[in-house]
């Protein structure tokens, strides 16, 4: 496993190794006392995962207070352009974002920790995506920032045409219109 630092503190890549025969192969898809050994501490206790066809945007989405969660995310077939916005505050990334192609090609993760907003958009015909979180999800603490927030300038590689957002998703603020409760 190899842990690789984006340009953001604390968000991460894990390159994860695989073993490949004519059978197939086999990897570690998560291993916590690997990701201890970089001082990365996290108590995963909830795994989702989703299915979306090509142009399916996600997100951007994130969980407030008490109740925000850290993610450990990868695609186990096909493959999505994945985003992660820092919404930290005092931060100088403040509203800055990476953007990680996770596939199953590729086999990365993305290690995102509280403070960031996530989503994602499917590259491929279809996509099976799985969220690792450290926290339970919460309906009164969901927020979310507009996928196609002009501020914050995200290219999601796919033809706007083309894009499948949710109707709750399509009706989330902008980044400028929120305050610092809205975190």
């Amino acid at each position: 496993m190899e842990i690789v630092e984006t340009e953001i503190k604390d968000l991460y890549i894990i390159e994860a190794e695989s073993f490949v025969d004519d059978r197939g192969y086999f990897l570690e898809s998560y291993n916590k006392r690997e990701l201890e050994k970089h001082g990365l501490f996290y108590d995963f206790i909830q795994d989702n995962q989703s299915l979306s066809r090509y142009g399916t945007i996600r997100g951007l989405h994130f969980q407030k207070g008490e109740y925000s969660q850290s993610k450990l995310v990868y695609v186990s077939s096909g493959a999505v352009l994945d985003v992660a916005v820092d919404l930290r505050l005092e931060l100088p990334s403040f509203g800055k974002h990476v953007s990680v192609v996770l596939s199953e090609e590729n086999k990365r993760r993305l290690l995102i920790p509280k403070g960031f907003a996530h989503g994602f958009v499917v590259l491929s015909e279809y996509a099976i995506f799985h969220y690792k979180c450290d926290n339970s999800w919460n309906r009164e603490s969901e927020r979310g920032v507009r996928f196609d927030d002009p501020d914050l300038n995200i290219d999601w590689q796919v033809d706007p045409q083309r894009v499948i957002v949710s109707e709750k998703d399509q009706n989330l603020p902008l980044f400028k219109d929120i305050s610092e409760c809205y975190f």
